[in-house]
């Protein structure tokens, strides 16, 4: 399964995976490819607990026109 993940960079320095189709899972790591791995882990715990739990995982996307 593929997921789509954001990334960003704190003020810190810090790397910040999340990974907006499934609420909550976010990771971060020291490099960009630190947070990469930590959020494929935190996909698979999070679908993980979705799955023992019974909770579904539904992906709605849309886009909308924000004006500027």
């Amino acid at each position: 399964m593929k997921f789509s993940v954001t990334i960003n960079r704190d003020e810190d320095g810090v790397w910040i995976v999340e990974c907006p189709s499934i609420p909550g899972c976010v990771s971060q790591g020291k490099t960009k490819d630190e947070a990469l791995v930590n959020i494929a882990d935190a996909i698979h715990q999070c679908l993980l607990v979705r799955a023992e739990q019974g909770i579904p995982l539904t992906i709605e996307t849309r886009q909308i026109e924000v004006a500027a």
